[in-house]
Parts: C-alpha cells; sequence; structure tokens
C-alpha cells in the first residue's frame, strides 16, 4: 500500500486503472462494540469481487457502511479516487453505488413497475424526468415485464430478488452492491441471478461486491475477500479458491 495526499491507496487487484472502490483501515463501532478491524479493500473498475465468511463476521455491516447506513470511527472510503466518508446514503446513491439489502426490501403495495420506477430516484432529475423503463432490464430479467401491474408483495422470493436488483440497475450505478442475494431462493432461480449479475459487469461494466455463500457464485467473480471477526484475513482470484479456504471462511 502507498500513502497518497494522506488516504492510504489499498492496490486493487485485476487491474491497473482507476478502483471503483477503495477501502482503507474501516474502522466501525456498534456502541463500544468494535465490529470491523482495520478493514482494506478494493474494486476494479468493471470487475466482480466477492465477500466470504461466515455469518456474524462483519460482511453485512461492511456494505452498510459503503452505503452511508454506518458511519465508521476510522477509515477512508472512495469512489473512483473521490472520498465519500462526508455524503449520506441518497448522495452515495446518486454517486453511482446501487445496493440491493438482505431481505431485498421490496415495497409490497407498490406494483413491479412502480417499485422499478423508484430506482430512477438515484439519477439526476430523479423521476419526473424519467419514466420509462429501459428494454434492457427485461432482458436481464424478463419475468419482470408480464409482472410490471402485480403487486411487489404478490412476487416469490427469488421474483422479489430479481425486482430489487433490477430497480437498483435503474439509477445507473457505477458499483453495484448485493447483500446475499442468493439466500432463501430455490436452485433455478438462482442461475437466472447469476447469468444476470454476470451479464451486468461484461456487457456493463458496472463493478459488483457481492456477499455470498453460495460456492457456484462466488466462483464466478474474480476475486475474493474473506472475512473473519471484523477484519479481512485472506485474499486472491476466485480461480485459485481453495478447499482449505473454503472449509475455513464458509463451510458451517
Amino acid at each position: 500500500m502507498s500513502q497518497t495526499n494522506g488516504a492510504v491507496a489499498v492496490e486493487t487487484p485485476g487491474t491497473d486503472s482507476q478502483p471503483m472502490l477503495e477501502i482503507s483501515n474501516l474502522n466501525v463501532y456498534y456502541g463500544e462494540s468494535h465490529i470491523l478491524r482495520n478493514v482494506d479493500l478494493g474494486v476494479a473498475a468493471g470487475k466482480m469481487i466477492c465477500l466470504i465468511g461466515r455469518n456474524g463476521v462483519g460482511k453485512t455491516t461492511l456494505l452498510k457502511t459503503i452505503m452511508g447506513l454506518l458511519a465508521p470511527r476510522t477509515g477512508i472510503i472512495q469512489l473512483a479516487g473521490k472520498p465519500i466518508n462526508g455524503k449520506t446514503p441518497d448522495q452515495r446513491a446518486r454517486l453511482g453505488i446501487g445496493y440491493v439489502p438482505q431481505g431485498r426490501d421490496v415495497i409490497p403495495r407498490l406494483t413491479v413497475r412502480e417499485n422499478l420506477l423508484l430506482g430512477l430516484e438515484a439519477r439526476p432529475g430523479g423521476i419526473s424526468k424519467y419514466k420509462e423503463i429501459p428494454e434492457e432490464i427485461f432482458e436481464l430479467f424478463p419475468i419482470l415485464k408480464t409482472f410490471l401491474p402485480r403487486m411487489g408483495g404478490d412476487l416469490s422470493g427469488g421474483q422479489q430478488q430479481q425486482l430489487a436488483i433490477a430497480r437498483a440497475l435503474m439509477g445507473r450505478p457505477r458499483l453495484l452492491v448485493l447483500d446475499e442475494p442468493t439466500e432463501g431462493i430455490q436452485p433455478s432461480i438462482i442461475l437466472e441471478i447469476e447469468a444476470a449479475v454476470q451479464k451486468i459487469v461484461r456487457e456493463t461494466g458496472i463493478s459488483v461486491l457481492l456477499v455470498e455463500q453460495h460456492l457456484h457464485f462466488v466462483r464466478k467473480a474474480d476475486w475474493y475477500y474473506a472475512m473473519q471477526k471484523g477484519g479481512i484475513v485472506a485474499q486472491g482470484p476466485t480461480k485459485e479458491l481453495s478447499n482449505e479456504v473454503i472449509q475455513r471462511f464458509l463451510a458451517v
């Protein structure tokens, strides 16, 4: 790591260009409980990075901190080379971070169309300026076109997950942050979500930071970071992800 303008620059895997996301020496507390410990992490532009680890090690806390829902006690978060520590969650969304939390947060009494249009709030001008759903959304998730008039709460868990990802994409993010998108979803839908996320990275150049336990999906990423007790304890290309690492950080 090198020192740049007072900030620690994290070496970011898989690229020589400006990283999309850089996290340096991040420490986060709940009250006096130290949850994230000196976390350094980078997401290269146009790459998928997977964060692995057992439940309770701090993965969701890290994503919430990136999104501005939690404030770090120390550390720097940079998006495309610019610090965003002082930005609110809605400001971070407008800067280009699309966030799909664990549990999806689909609004049950709004239609699929209305849920999708809410994603436009992250774009300059908001919903009032853009009122159409791009066809690319339906190319990624064809089922949503059929279900546009249906209430979000009437969809299955897998369909709600597709809707939540599509809603985040409506804001035209530069970085898509996904918290366990396959949790509680039937295998056939998991494969559809995997394929869609790969296509997003491949065809749009959007960077993806993914928290995931499903090993098949983990291996689709370009790089992994493993967390334990609030810190990053291993990292590398997913093609070199060994059974030893899997047993240490994913096996129950």
